[in-house]
């Protein structure tokens, strides 16, 4: 029904109306599924449903509600320390935050860096540390051990960083601009761009608020959301997302330097800017990001430097000195061929720089190249919605780096989901790949386990292999599916390009009439 003249006139800067993707209308998987409770999107339903409480937000968030419980009540048997008979690997509730309670003595009252060496970057430290003292306090208060209180305390508030990313992740997808236009007219200020874009080109894409249901309902989140504090990484690189997306470049540079401080996995996301800022010869806003992003970082994490350096560059030693860790390529590749000097930490770090250097490399080349000569009709070329998109080569560089990686802990699936949601929102193979990855999380365990009992249990090295191997392939597919939307836009759902015009039919000829002749060559 077309809108009445009572309504009121759109915003400025805004279209009209926005276009709404149903995921059962445009995901053949959530398509199948929504046979089993009433069916798709109907032709004359509302779009989108118009509903007093049970809108997209709520559900989405109830669904990440009931999973972070689950995740929850899956990793109890843990919370009290203790472990006995290798309970943390016969029931994969496994948690570094409470076995770290001891380990960087939080259970004796210290604070990280100042007492004791942390092996998280600063911003994680004082994560832990806060909640360190809350518990330690509180244990001696109440007279009882603080460490189950650590971990459910860490618990409730990855919990509430979770629903944060959700929350971020749900607006971005609702709102889903175009970052990729040029100004219509010249401004001093970079801080609000969209009011110097056509609107029209801004808004283009329909609106995907259902996507954010992807993080909240992941497989994955059940087994690894309290594993570590990777969640508070995570709910702090979403928002520079958003706010890049709305034009924002130092909220978005803030939360992107927040996020670097917490976990170091973010800084990748600078590559892919300047490599999209090059391209659309747009580099201030991208400059603007990565020096607040810097300025942040570096006043979070100077005083920790001046104060206690030896404490603070723990991280990067570690890092530097790590051998290859279970369930890595290299560790795959280690136990299918008997290469020995993939046992030497410092010859992997090297092929890890290399392969690592060299995707960077080809990721910076297609983010430059792709689809540059792409135009939309008779219009200048920056009309077409063909750009590489942020997100898609920020998944890119990180899925390489944990690819290339020596170290590839459990938890780091998580840094990977949002990304992939953002790159490429199609519940199909995610699943399969939530099922590698589930299936990888399982044998982690059963391999633990075997290495540490000596009673026979746990699982062969061959089958252990077989888990690695098979997420290692997964995520690698992942990124072929990805580059292959970067070049043919036309499938990437999140622009909802409309397929290319079929060339007219030849008219039938008339009844008893014969194609005629080749014209003779001269």
């Amino acid at each position: 029904m077309p809108p009445s003249s009572s309504e009121p006139p759109p915003s400025p800067g805004r279209p009209p109306a926005r276009a709404f993707a149903a995921p059962s209308r445009t995901d053949p998987f959530v398509r199948f599924a929504s046979g089993f409770i009433g069916g798709p999107f109907g032709d004359h339903a509302v779009a989108p449903p118009r509903r007093r409480f049970w809108s997209a937000f709520v559900v989405i968030t109830f669904v990440g509600l009931v999973v972070f419980a689950i995740s929850w009540l899956q990793k109890y048997p843990c919370s009290a320390g203790g472990w006995i008979d290798y309970q943390q690997y016969t029931n994969a509730c496994y948690t570094d935050i409470r076995a770290l309670w001891g380990a960087e003595r939080l259970n004796e009252g210290a604070v990280p860096y100042r007492d004791h060496p942390v092996e998280y970057p600063v911003l994680t430290g004082w994560f832990m540390g806060i909640l360190g003292q809350i518990a330690y306090r509180l244990g001696s208060v109440f007279d009882t051990d603080g460490g189950p209180i650590f971990y459910h305390l860490n618990a409730v508030v990855l919990f509430a960083c979770g629903a944060a990313a959700i929350a971020a992740l749900f607006a971005i997808r609702k709102d889903n601009r175009r970052t990729d236009l040029p100004d219509t007219e010249p401004a001093a200020s970079t801080a609000r761009e969209d009011h110097r874009r056509d609107p029209a080109l801004v808004y283009a894409r329909p609106s995907r608020p259902w996507d954010a249901m992807m993080l909240a309902a992941a497989p994955v989140m059940l087994v690894t959301a309290t594993v570590n504090w990777d969640l508070f990484a995570i709910a702090l690189s979403m928002p520079f997302f958003l706010y890049w997306q709305r034009g924002r470049p130092v909220l978005a540079g803030l939360f992107l330097g927040l996020a670097v401080a917490a976990k170091f996995y973010a800084l990748l996301f600078i590559g892919p800017l300047l490599i999209l800022a090059l391209r659309q010869r747009k580099l201030l806003p991208s400059l603007y990001t990565t020096a607040t992003a810097a300025v942040v970082w570096a006043a979070i994490n100077a005083p920790v430097a001046y104060l206690w350096p030896e404490s603070w560059l723990r991280f990067f030693e570690l890092n530097s000195e790590r051998p290859v860790d279970w369930g890595t390529g290299w560790y795959v590749l280690r136990g299918l061929t008997g290469w020995d000097r993939l046992w030497d930490a410092d010859f992997v770090n090297d092929l890890y720089l290399v392969g690592f250097a060299l995707s960077c490399i080809a990721i910076a080349f297609l983010g430059y190249f792709a689809q540059r000569k792409v135009a939309s009709g008779d219009g200048p070329a920056w009309t077409a919605d063909a750009a590489p998109r942020l997100a898609q080569l920020c998944f890119l560089v990180v899925a390489a780096f944990l690819l290339f990686g020596k170290v590839w802990s459990q938890q780091y699936v998580l840094w990977l989901i949002p990304l992939v949601i953002l790159a490429r929102p199609k519940w199909g193979y995610f699943l399969v790949w939530q099922a590698a990855e589930v299936g990888y999380f399982l044998a982690f365990y059963g391999k633990m386990l075997q290495v540490s009992a000596e009673d026979g249990r746990g699982i062969p090295e061959e089958l252990f292999l077989l888990a690695a191997g098979a997420r290692w392939i997964a995520v690698a597919i992942m990124c072929a599916l990805v580059v292959r939307e970067v070049l043919n836009p036309r499938l990437d759902v999140v622009r909802a390009l409309p397929a290319p015009p079929r060339p007219a039919a030849r008219p039938p000829l008339p009844r008893g009439a014969s194609d005629p002749a080749p014209t003779a060559a001269p």
